[in-house]
């Protein structure tokens, strides 16, 4: 094969390049062979720096990733320990919370003088009944402490709640029910039962007891009730008579005045009348009468009630 070679200059002169069949073979090796070869071997080194590029990203991204949930964790962590802190301060303030009313009820029994035993808050409440597996895992130890604690809490206020109305029902009863003694001072001058007149010195029945006190003195309720009779009544003088929810009926005669008209609700100790001598009486004292479903009774029992107490 001739291959001629033409200079671009116009002096240039031309050559004339003869290849033998040999030349042609190795160019058709290089061509055909060595070319594609190194063009090969380019391409694998290019596909491994891109394959190393990519990995790296892929690993920078993990990375990025890998920081972000440590973030996550540690907040999550912070949280959690600000919970658990809120969660013990809560369990310090029930369990003071307990104790509180362990005090207050032991207090209160001891006050009543009511039994220790029924009202023992420093106990744990009996309970049984067969148990029952729930679904739910068993909480921690400290969530299981709060609620022991609420519960327990709940059971000291239902106790104080019992006890608060056995003393509310004590005090009404007390209120409701004649005690106490009328008169500032004085002393009984005669007795409730069979006595010798003071007018005629026959016997007859004295359905009271007369307490000797100065003249003017105030005369004060026993019971809370209302005035049902308010002025003179026959053989009484001046009486006022007070009805009580317990069904009682007290009457407080011989006064000088009074100071309830009839209607009014009067308290207990509230003054009601003045000591005097009016009606058939022979100086000033008050006549004090119980009656219980139309009959007197012996109101000492009664007048004793507050010397008791």
């Amino acid at each position: 094969m001739n291959i001629i070679l033409v200079p671009n200059s116009r002096h240039g002169k031309g050559r004339n390049t003869t290849l033998s069949q040999r030349h042609l073979v190795l160019i058709a090796l290089v061509v055909f062979i060595a070319l594609p070869v190194f063009l090969g071997a380019i391409a694998y080194h290019a596909q491994d720096l891109l394959s190393a590029y990519n990995a790296d990203s892929q690993l920078a991204a993990q990375r990025r990733e890998l920081a972000a949930q440590r973030t996550s964790i540690a907040e999550a962590k912070r949280n959690a320990e600000a919970h658990l802190n809120a969660l013990a301060q809560r369990l310090g303030q029930l369990q003071a919370q307990v104790l509180r009313l362990n005090a207050l009820g032991g207090r209160l029994t001891r006050m009543a003088g009511l039994d220790a035993r029924e009202f023992n808050f420093s106990a744990e409440a009996a309970m049984g009944g067969p148990e029952k597996l729930g679904d739910s895992a068993n909480p921690p130890e400290l969530l299981s402490s709060l609620d022991k604690l609420s519960q327990e809490v709940e059971r000291q206020q239902e106790r104080l709640a019992a006890l608060e109305n056995l003393l509310l029902d004590r005090k009404l009863n007390a209120a409701v029910t004649p005690s106490g003694w009328p008169v500032g001072g004085g002393w009984i001058s005669s007795g409730f039962g069979i006595r010798a007149d003071p007018f005629n010195g026959h016997q007859a029945v004295h359905e009271g007891v007369d307490i000797a006190s100065h003249l003017g003195s105030p005369v004060h309720a026993v019971g809370d009730g209302v005035v049902s009779h308010s002025g003179e009544k026959a053989g009484f003088g001046v009486l006022v008579e007070i009805t009580h929810e317990s069904g009682l009926i007290t009457r407080y005669a011989h006064a000088s005045a009074t100071l309830v008209k009839v209607g009014d609700r009067v308290k207990k100790g509230q003054s009601i009348a003045l000591v005097g001598s009016s009606g058939r009486s022979t100086g000033p004292h008050l006549h004090f009468e119980v009656v219980r479903n139309g009959s007197p009774v012996n109101p000492m029992k009664y007048l004793q009630q507050a010397s008791a107490k």
